[in-house]
C-alpha cells in the first residue's frame, strides 16, 4: 500500500491548459506522426474554467492485430446537486475505435494510498504504452528514461479509464472548497463513484460490461465501489481485479494489542528470506508456493496458539517458537528473543540482510538498498520504491504531453499526502471491507473476482489476502466467483517482464470467464 507522503502546496499562479483535436498514427518506420489543431485557455487549476479535454487517435500492434484506439485526457467536473463546481478529477480512458460499445468492456482503474494517482497501473501494466525498464526484474535504468508500445497492455480486450482520485495527478478540489470532504473512505467513494457513473452516462457505456481495477488501498476503494455503485446507482459490475489487496486492515497494522500482523506477514517473511538464499538448505530446495504454504500451517498452528498465550506462553513453547522463526527467516535467536518473539515488518527489512549490509524493500522484498542507518531502528528508505519514482513520473509527464497532448503546469502529484483521511464508518476498530464486497457479490452473484497475489509484497502480503477471502462467509454458489491468481513479484506484481506476462494472460481469460456466464 503506498504509504510514501509528500508535504506540498498547490500553486496559485494561472496555467495553461492546452485542449487538442489529433489524429495522430505511425508512418511506414513506426514513426509516430500527427497532424493537431490546438486551442488553449488559460486558468487557474480550481477557477471553473476546465478547457476541452486532448483527444487523439492511435495505433498499436496487440497479438499479432492492429487496434486503433481514441485516448482522451482531461478533466470530468464534478458538481453539487446545485450545479456548484467541487472538483475537477483528472483521467485519461483509451477505446478501441469501430467497436460496438455494448459489447465492448470498459474498465475503470486506479492505485491506493490512498493519495496514489494511477500512473503506477497506467504506465507500467495496463496502457497502451509501457515505461522501459532497465531490465526484465523490473530495475530502473538510468535517466533520461523512455516509453514504448506496450505488449502487454489490457486494451486488446477491454476500454480503460485512469482515475486520479481529488488531489492526486492534476485532479483537485475547486477553488473555495474544502479539499478535506474528498479524503475519507465514504468521502472517496463518493467522489470516485460519482466520476464513474459519469463518465459512463456522457460516453453511453450503460449498456458495456464493467469491471474495476484497483491496486493497494485501490482495492479497498474497488470492494466499496461494488455497494456503492449498485446501491447509489444500480450500476452492477461484471467483474473487479484486486491487485495486492488490502480488505480488513487488521491483518497489517503491527500496533500494540494486535497480534495478527505477525502471522500474516511470516510467509512472505520466508518467501524473501528464500529469495535472497538465507534459509538452511532443505528450505532453500523448496519451490516458493511450497514454503509458503509450510509458514502458513506453522503460523495459523503453534505460533498463533503462542501469540494467544502473551505473556503465560511456557519457556518450551516459547523455544520452539524461537527456533521455528529463525528456522522460516533467517533472523538471528539472539534478535527474535529481543523481540519478544514478534518480527515487526519494517525491523525485517533491515534485519533479513543486515549481515550484508542492506535493507529489503517493502513493496518488492527482491529489491535491495544499502543500509545508509545501520544505527536507526528503522530503514530510512525502501529501495523498492525509489528504484520506480523517477522512473514513472518523468515517463508520465513526458507521455502525456507529448502523446496525449495534455498540457497542465501544476506538478503531477503522483503520490501526495491526504492525511488526515477519515476511516469512517470504522470507529475504534480497524477498516474492513469485506463485508461491502460479500453483500454485493451475494446480490449480485454473476459479479466476478480475481485476487491478484505478489509473494515479495512486505506491504499487503499474500496471506492476508488468502485469509480474508477464505472469511468472508460466501455461499459455495457465489464463492466459485473469487479466483486467487499468484506471482513472483511484489507489490507492484507488473513491473518484471514475465510477471507482467503473465497477468495479462491470466487477467484475459478473467474477462473471457467473467463474460461468457
Amino acid at each position: 500500500m503506498m504509504k510514501k507522503i509528500l508535504l506540498f502546496v498547490v500553486p496559485l499562479a494561472a496555467v495553461a491548459i492546452t485542449s487538442f483535436a489529433q489524429v495522430q498514427r505511425r508512418n511506414t518506420q513506426g514513426q509516430r506522426i500527427s497532424l493537431t489543431v490546438k486551442d488553449s485557455i488559460t486558468a487557474d487549476p480550481r477557477d471553473t474554467v476546465l478547457g476541452h479535454p486532448s483527444v487523439t487517435r492511435h495505433d498499436l500492434s496487440v497479438d499479432g492485430r492492429i487496434i486503433h484506439y481514441t485516448a482522451t485526457a482531461g478533466y470530468m467536473p464534478m458538481k453539487d446537486k446545485d450545479d456548484k463546481l467541487l472538483a475537477k478529477i483528472f483521467y485519461v480512458a483509451y477505446e478501441a475505435d469501430n467497436q460496438e460499445k455494448g459489447k465492448r468492456p470498459v474498465t475503470f482503474v486506479f492505485n491506493g494510498g490512498p493519495g496514489s494517482a494511477s500512473i503506477w497501473l497506467h504506465m507500467g501494466s495496463f496502457g497502451p504504452v509501457r515505461v522501459q525498464f532497465g531490465d526484465d526484474k523490473g530495475n530502473a535504468s538510468a535517466p533520461p528514461y523512455h516509453y514504448s508500445d506496450n505488449p502487454y497492455t489490457w486494451l486488446g480486450f477491454t476500454d480503460l479509464v485512469f482515475i486520479d482520485p481529488v488531489s492526486t495527478g492534476y485532479s483537485r478540489s475547486a477553488k473555495g472548497v474544502d479539499v478535506n470532504q474528498f479524503h475519507g473512505y465514504t468521502e472517496d467513494l463518493a467522489s470516485v463513484g460519482d466520476f464513474i457513473r459519469l463518465y459512463v452516462t456522457k460516453n453511453s457505456r450503460w449498456s458495456s460490461p464493467k469491471f474495476i481495477a484497483g491496486e493497494s488501498y485501490g482495492t479497498t476503494r474497488a470492494a466499496g465501489l461494488s455497494g456503492y455503485l449498485q446501491s447509489q446507482y444500480g450500476m452492477y459490475l461484471n467483474g473487479i481485479t484486486l491487485i495486492s489487496s488490502v480488505l480488513n486492515f487488521q491483518l497489517i497494522d503491527f500496533n500494540h494489542g494486535n497480534e495478527m500482523p505477525y502471522q500474516f506477514f511470516l510467509p512472505t517473511y520466508a518467501a524473501t528470506a528464500q529469495y535472497h538464499h538465507k534459509l538452511s538448505a532443505p528450505l532453500q530446495s523448496l519451490s516458493t508456493e511450497e514454503l509458503v504454504k509450510r509458514a502458513e500451517l506453522f503460523t495459523m498452528g503453534t505460533y498463533a496458539y503462542f501469540l494467544g498465550e502473551g505473556d503465560t506462553a511456557s519457556p518450551e513453547l516459547t523455544n520452539k517458537v524461537v527456533d521455528t522463526l529463525n528456522y522460516f527467516t533467517g533472523i538471528s535467536k539472539e534478535y527474535i528473543r529481543r523481540a519478544n518473539e514478534r518480527i515487526t515488518d519494517f525491523r525485517f527489512f533491515k534485519e533479513v540482510l543486515r549481515n550484508d549490509g542492506k535493507i529489503v524493500g517493502r513493496y518488492d522484498s527482491r529489491f535491495t538498498g544499502e543500509d545508509i542507518d545501520d544505527a536507526g531502528e528503522y530503514p530510512s528508505y525502501d529501495p523498492s520504491d525509489a528504484n520506480l519514482n523517477g522512473l514513472f513520473i518523468s515517463t508520465f509527464n513526458n507521455y502525456v504531453r507529448n502523446d496525449l497532448g495534455y498540457k497542465n503546469d501544476i506538478p503531477y502529484e503522483a503520490v501526495t499526502n491526504v492525511r488526515p483521511w477519515d476511516y469512517k464508518p470504522a470507529i475504534n476498530s480497524y477498516l474492513d471491507v469485506s463485508e461491502t464486497l460479500r453483500s454485493a457479490m451475494t446480490e449480485n452473484p454473476h459479479l466476478k473476482v480475481n485476487v491478484v497475489c505478489g509473494y515479495y509484497d512486505l506491504a499487503t502480503p499474500v496471506y492476508n489476502a488468502e485469509y480474508v477471502v477464505n472469511h468472508m462467509g460466501l455461499k459455495s454458489d457465489v464463492r466459485k466467483n473469487i479466483i486467487l491468481n499468484y506471482y513472483k513479484a511484489g507489490h507492484m506484481v507488473y513491473v518484471s517482464k514475465e510477471t507482467d506476462a503473465k497477468l495479462k494472460s491470466d487477467e484475459e481469460k478473467f474477462y473471457r470467464d467473467a463474460l461468457n456466464q
